[in-house]
């Protein structure tokens, strides 16, 4: 297969991710959000892909991954997924310090490399932000879990995030929102979708809807 460059790779990623979000069809602007560049650019690098198969891609009608562009894209994000639990465990990188990092060194394209950090790292099924971390097979770990904004229970323990900026992961630092913390929903607001939540059982606080909808647990 022809070799792809960093550019492609991150595009064949975004892809991926929108579809992991559960997007049903992924648009030129949708990717254009995603990779913070213009339709026009999306569009030229669609075409490219397309060309070397790795995309379905027909104007107006989306974007699909080929099983070639699949495997490219599980491979980066079991890389990225990898090395952002190597910073955090072994180098003691706080969450919202990881992700540019990750974002390098997922270019490293050594299986020997990676199989070897999933062994050292004892084959770790999800990443320090909660995302699944595919095995060498490519293979997700699949759990329940709900937004916050969405549940119908009561109580819950975060278990990943829906948004990995600086800022949202630094926000959830100082409110003690981190994965494995027990929440409980005391009271919901529909004027703006806030919520008020039982922190570790000792402390109140109530989150805007935008948090609430970033947040998952497991319930």
């Amino acid at each position: 297969m022809e070799e792809t460059s960093y550019t492609e790779e991150n595009y064949l990623k975004a892809i991926f991710k929108l579809f992991e979000r559960q997007e049903k069809s992924v648009s030129t602007n949708s990717i254009a959000a995603e990779m913070t560049t213009s339709a026009a650019s999306v569009s030229d690098m669609l075409k490219k892909l397309k060309e070397k198969g790795l995309i379905h891609y027909e104007k107006y009608r989306g974007v699909t991954l080929t099983d070639s562009g699949n495997a490219i894209a599980t491979r980066l994000i079991r890389r990225h997924r990898l090395w952002e639990v190597f910073l955090v465990e072994k180098l003691d990188f706080s969450w919202d310090e990881i992700h540019e990092i990750a974002e390098e060194l997922e270019h490293i394209n050594s299986s020997k490399l990676t199989d070897s950090l999933d062994t050292f790292l004892g084959f770790p099924k999800f990443d320090p932000h909660g995302d699944p971390i595919p095995d060498k097979d490519g293979k997700f770990t699949t759990r329940k879990q709900v937004l916050l904004s969405e549940t119908k229970e009561k109580k819950g323990i975060i278990v990943g995030v829906n948004e990995h900026s600086t800022a949202f992961l630094q926000q959830l630092d100082r409110l003690k929102l981190v994965l494995g913390t027990p929440v409980e929903i005391l009271e919901k607001f529909e004027y703006d979708g806030s919520i008020q939540i039982k922190i570790n059982n000792e402390i109140t606080q109530t989150i805007s809807g935008k948090m609430a909808q970033n947040i998952f647990i497991k319930c």
